[in-house]
């Protein structure tokens, strides 16, 4: 009976530690998956739910040039859409600078974003250079209400996919600071 030369096994020790290493982190996703853990992100915007597809709903903006807002962009950008409450006024406007400054953080992917404000525009929007970074338009069957904050002064935004799909809401009061880490994280 002839033994196994020492070399040999060493080189099949070798090559079963090897495929462990990498078999090891499938296992563990799998037993993971398994008994039901999910990471948990740390979006600060709120999960649309149900989602909803505003393309799909043919919820219909009206822009100034009175033209309908196009959901499905034509190359992957995402939009992100200002909903002012009530009387919009210097507390508003000052969140929707710090929006549009989110958008100029991106640098170069800041084209890949595009703002959208919905609803009567602040009252010296022209003087303060609003219709420079945003688009303006009008939700004239007022379908977007549901999302619209009712606080005087205040603003809610949602982000929505390239493909017309609202992925998060960011109600009144929300930190533009979070909403900049999410945009960096989302726009790549």
């Amino acid at each position: 009976m002839n033994k196994p030369d020492p070399a040999l096994r060493a080189s099949r020790l070798k090559l079963l530690l090897i495929m462990l290493v990498f078999a090891a982190p499938m296992v563990a996703a799998g037993v993971l998956t398994v008994i039901g853990w999910q990471p948990n992100g740390k979006a600060n915007g709120l999960p649309i739910e149900p989602q909803r597809n505003f393309a799909s709903e043919q919820l219909q903006v009206t822009m100034a040039n009175g033209q309908p807002w196009a959901w499905r962009a034509d190359e992957p950008q995402l939009t992100l859409v200002a909903l002012a409450g009530p009387d919009c006024a210097a507390q508003c406007l000052d969140v929707l600078t710090k929006m549009a400054a989110a958008r100029i953080t991106l640098n170069q992917n800041a084209p890949r974003l595009r703002l959208l404000y919905v609803g009567k525009p602040p009252a010296d929007a022209a003087s303060n250079g609003m219709s420079s970074y945003w688009q303006l338009g009008q939700d004239s069957k007022d379908q977007l209400a549901p999302f619209r904050p009712s606080t005087p002064d205040s603003v809610a935004a949602l982000l929505v996919e390239s493909d017309g799909t609202a992925l998060s809401l960011y109600p009144a009061g929300f930190d533009p600071t979070g909403l900049r880490k999410d945009l960096q994280k989302v726009i790549r």
